[in-house]
């Protein structure tokens, strides 16, 4: 397979990492759109929320369980923060390995995009 997350995952491409545990690993987007521009994603490999299965749910579960905790130590939580899953190209998915956009830091605006 040739997914470039993946290939963070496994330590062949260098990232700036900012969380790992079994299932997830949180990382630096290379392009952020605001002071806090976290990646969230899951080792296993599924392009979008389309590919979910039915025991996938506690895993997308967790990944919200740990932007909240990366929210926390990144001082963001108080202030406010914003999870985004872009879901297929229409939605502005650029990478099809599923992923968590976690942002903060300054004033987000609505309605986004």
């Amino acid at each position: 397979m040739d997914c470039l997350f993946c290939k963070m995952v496994k330590g062949e491409i260098d990232t700036k990492k900012v969380y790992e545990d079994e299932k997830i690993f949180a990382f630096e987007d290379i392009n952020p759109q605001a002071p806090v521009h976290i990646l969230i994603i899951p080792k296993k490999h599924f392009a979008s929320l389309n590919e979910m299965e039915e025991g996938d749910k506690e895993l997308v579960g967790h990944m919200f369980f740990i932007a909240a905790k990366i929210a926390k130590d990144k001082d963001i939580a108080e202030s406010g923060y914003r999870t985004v899953f872009n879901t297929n190209k229409g939605a502005g998915q650029a990478v099809f390995h599923l992923h968590m956009h976690l942002l903060g830091g300054r004033q987000l605006s609505w309605p986004p995009g």
